[in-house]
């Protein structure tokens, strides 16, 4: 069995921004500034000093209004919908000296969207999250990965990944399609869905306990990635990282099905009570 899940790192006494990890999101598009703004606000809420949050300019007012404790770098002016292969620099450069990297929330799956995303995997070492559109893109190509990497589908995302028809068989089968997509991509991968399985090279399927069906709402993942993000910067381990955050997702979803009631759950609200779900996990582990 896997062993328990560990406690939330310690907060020094004599912690600073800087001290605290440093996310580099790369994420959003036209139409899609709050898929990027939901997953820097969860880096943030889970304890990451630094969240920088690298988009196209077309949404920077979206976002300068939606988060402003996050560091806003843009790729290109007001006229640039979506980041490309002309924005690999600004990426690469941030890249490097980040703690951790999360790319897909609201992207897009433009031509040149999917190359940046692919030229920016194999080029540097932090651990990297991958999420959304970083997965569509990653679909697209026979891309070699490593065990930095952590994969977050939900079903249809997964079939893409493995080249299945629809989500019906991953649904069907859903620890034979996690422990395929970690043979496959040699990744740590966190199959969505109820009951969340996690799964890497070497370990044992782990099944999350938390959550609900109300939590089937668009921006959900988003807010788990940008949890994952921020653990991951704190030094987490990969593993303890991704079974964690998807431990607090859940525990988040729950606090707010308890005060709203599964059927109104939006993604904001599992934002809303992520907080409290970290206050409870900390009194407990």
């Amino acid at each position: 069995m896997p062993r328990p899940l560990v406690p939330l790192p310690p907060r020094p006494s004599d912690a600073h921004k800087g001290s605290m990890g440093r996310l580099v999101l790369v994420a959003g598009s036209s139409g899609m500034a709050g898929a990027a703004a939901l997953a820097a606000e969860a880096s943030l809420r889970s304890g990451v000093g630094y969240a920088v949050l690298i988009s196209p300019g077309a949404i920077a007012a979206e976002l300068t209004a939606a988060i402003p404790s996050a560091v806003l770098k843009l790729g290109g002016g007001q006229d640039c919908g979506h980041l490309g292969l002309e924005h690999q620099s600004l990426v690469l450069k941030e890249a490097q000296e980040a703690d951790a990297i999360a790319l897909g929330p609201g992207l897009g799956q433009s031509a040149d969207t999917f190359t940046l995303v692919l030229e920016v995997l194999a080029s540097f070492p932090t651990p990297c999250v991958l999420d959304a559109d970083g997965l569509n893109a990653l679909a697209s190509s026979p891309l070699e990965l490593s065990g930095r990497f952590i994969l977050t589908p939900h079903p249809g995302e997964a079939a893409r990944l493995l080249g299945w028809e629809n989500a019906k068989e991953v649904q069907a089968n859903r620890e034979e399609t996690l422990l395929a997509l970690v043979e496959k991509y040699q990744a740590t991968v966190l199959l969505k869905g109820e009951g969340s399985l996690v799964a890497a090279p070497g370990k044992e399927v782990w099944k999350n306990e938390t959550g609900n069906p109300g939590m089937a709402t668009a921006g959900s993942g988003d807010v788990l990635t940008g949890i994952l993000g921020g653990l991951l910067t704190r030094g987490m381990e990969v593993w303890e990282a991704t079974r964690l955050a998807a431990h607090l997702h859940g525990l988040a979803g729950d606090f707010a099905a308890q005060e709203l009631g599964e059927e109104s759950i939006i993604a904001s609200d599992i934002l809303q009570f992520l907080p409290q779900a970290i206050k409870a996990y900390g009194a407990t582990s």
